[in-house]
């Protein structure tokens, strides 16, 4: 069997199994691709036509073939079973005790789409809620002249991100602490900050309840955004934007992440004159406050 007819046949029963995605693939056909790769060990960039590779022999086809199915029966999210995910470029670990890192945030580091909004006296990051620390360690890498705080409410969270920091050799900068928002002493003595990235939890109550079975595979703690008993997703947010100006320095920005949920953040905060920035997923998904925003 071909890699190519190989591919084609775990995405023609990917496709047929109605699996949902949206954790580094869109598609059926590029999931099987991603899954097929690395079970072959083979890298994500290989040409499925290339008439140098090696055929797949029947142990590996076999292999190949169990992986597909485990997803389809388990229904986790591909990178789940693979420990690996894969974001602009930078390869993180990944298990249960974390959420899939997607944030389109990344796109903005490695694009640029946030410099103009930050200024020579950018020094300190905070990621909050960072989850595997993907978007501290990204914000270390595009920016080498800062130190990056990374914080977390859950312990597990913060375990993985250690394997992450280490792996990509940036514990010297990178420092990880437990925090519920702002509110560790620890994190208070590291601030005031110049740049708070944050991919908070903000999926509302009702898209908490039909998320497909791969989204539920993940730490709804780092979903769900009505814990403090709302039902907009917005309950962290509120916390965080009321906190937030003791924070930061007097240049400094926010950057946030609130999905899809852009007509509850506009209804939650009326007034506030938030700076929408474009992402490859539109413009009304990551937002940028400054300081001058946020205070009275």
């Amino acid at each position: 069997m071909s890699l190519r007819a190989l591919v084609q046949d775990a995405a023609d029963r990917l496709e047929a199994a109605g699996l949902a995605y949206g954790h580094g693939t869109t598609n059926a056909l590029d999931e099987a691709a991603w899954l097929v790769l690395w079970q072959l060990g083979l890298p994500l960039e290989t040409a499925l036509d290339d008439p140098h590779a090696a055929l797949p022999n029947a142990q590996q086809v076999a292999q190949c073939q169990a992986l597909i199915a485990q997803r389809i029966s388990t229904r986790k999210p591909a990178a789940y079973l693979t420990r690996q995910a894969w974001l602009q470029g930078f390869s993180f670990y990944v298990d249960e005790r974390v959420i899939v890192p997607r944030s389109l945030i990344a796109e903005l580091l490695v694009n640029g789409g946030i410099d103009y909004f930050l200024h020579t006296g950018t020094h300190k990051v905070l990621d909050l809620c960072t989850g595997n620390a993907n978007l501290a360690i990204i914000a270390a890498q595009v920016y080498p002249d800062t130190s990056v705080w990374a914080s977390d409410v859950s312990q597990d969270a913060l375990d993985v991100a250690a394997i992450n920091v280490a792996q990509h050799d940036v514990n010297a900068r990178v420092h990880l602490l437990g925090s519920d928002g702002l509110s560790s002493p620890v994190l208070v003595a590291s601030g005031p900050f110049d740049l708070i990235l944050c991919n908070p939890p903000y999926v509302n109550a009702q898209s908490m309840a039909a998320l497909p079975p791969e989204f539920q595979a993940e730490p709804a703690l780092a979903l769900d955004g009505n814990t403090d008993g709302g039902h907009d997703g917005m309950d962290f947010v509120r916390r965080l934007l009321r906190d937030l100006p003791g924070h930061l320095n007097p240049q400094g920005v926010l950057v946030l992440e609130i999905g899809h949920e852009r007509a509850f953040f506009e209804a939650a905060f009326p007034a506030l004159p938030a700076v929408w920035l474009q992402t490859s997923a539109g413009e009304d998904q990551v937002l940028l406050l400054t300081r001058e925003h946020l205070t009275p």
